[in-house]
């Protein structure tokens, strides 16, 4: 029987990339986003032409009541959830510098990349925990993405940074709590990455990486985060929960 992974955020851009692959690699999809189904008619239909089974679970992550309504759907349809890969986020609506910034855009921020994340992973890890209390065989794991920006500085979107970080302490501490059952949590850190939330930027990224910004000189791309996140969903990496996977191409690794 096929495995079942939700992927918040999943109809575009990275998370798109995550689901391609992980449709790919035999498992089932519940994809969240918060475009009509409408809008997702294409998305969908390709995901069922690599012989994947898939659900549109629409909703704002953000909201309290979109996070149970996402997860019933799930419980709805497959009756079970293996994986949970927290992609959904946001960029700031508009960069400003730190010592500008609005507490309307830190909070939408802060509630969209980091409040989400954490209640969302703590209900689904309830629900982990019940299978695996009553099926031996369970097998499941939660992925949180989130970026270089955990650790790279920019003070012209703080509250993005900050955002990140906070995913990354919660990878940890989820980590220690599921340790006891056996359910690994992972962090997936991409760098300079080629979607719509990259567009505007595209210029100056191409700059730079030209400049030797990365160690390899290209942008990365959705499927480059998808081919990390399909080898932790399928077990790949089992004694290493709580840690750290880089998707930058260098970008951070600290040279003269």
């Amino acid at each position: 029987m096929k495995q079942v992974a939700l992927v918040t955020g999943g109809s575009r851009g990275i998370g798109y990339g995550i689901v391609k692959q992980l449709a790919q690699l035999g498992f089932d999809l519940a994809i969240n986003g918060v475009r009509p189904e409408n809008e997702v008619i294409e998305v969908m239909d390709n995901i069922k032409a690599l012989g994947a089974g898939v659900i549109y679970c629409p909703g704002n992550v953000a909201k309290t009541a979109d996070r149970k309504n996402i997860l019933q759907q799930v419980k709805d349809h497959y009756k079970k959830i293996n994986i949970l890969v927290n992609n959904a986020g946001i960029a700031p609506r508009e960069r400003r510098d730190i010592l500008a910034t609005s507490e309307e855009s830190f909070d939408e921020v802060l509630a969209t990349n980091l409040k989400s994340n954490y209640f969302l992973t703590q209900d689904v890890a309830n629900w982990m925990i019940e299978q695996k209390n009553t099926d031996n065989n369970y097998s499941g794991c939660i992925i949180n993405i989130s970026s270089i920006s955990a650790t790279v500085a920019s003070v012209n979107r703080g509250e993005y940074c900050i955002s990140k970080a906070g995913i990354s302490m919660a990878t940890q501490l989820f980590a220690v709590r599921l340790g006891e059952y056996n359910i690994p949590v992972y962090e997936v850190r991409p760098g300079i990455i080629s979607t719509d939330m990259t567009s505007g930027v595209k210029d100056k990224y191409d700059t730079l990486i030209a400049d030797g910004l990365c160690v390899q000189k290209r942008w990365g791309l959705p499927e480059d985060v998808g081919k990390c996140v399909g080898a932790l969903a399928m077990g790949s990496f089992p004694y290493s929960t709580g840690q750290v996977f880089m998707v930058d191409g260098g970008l951070t690794i600290p040279r003269l």
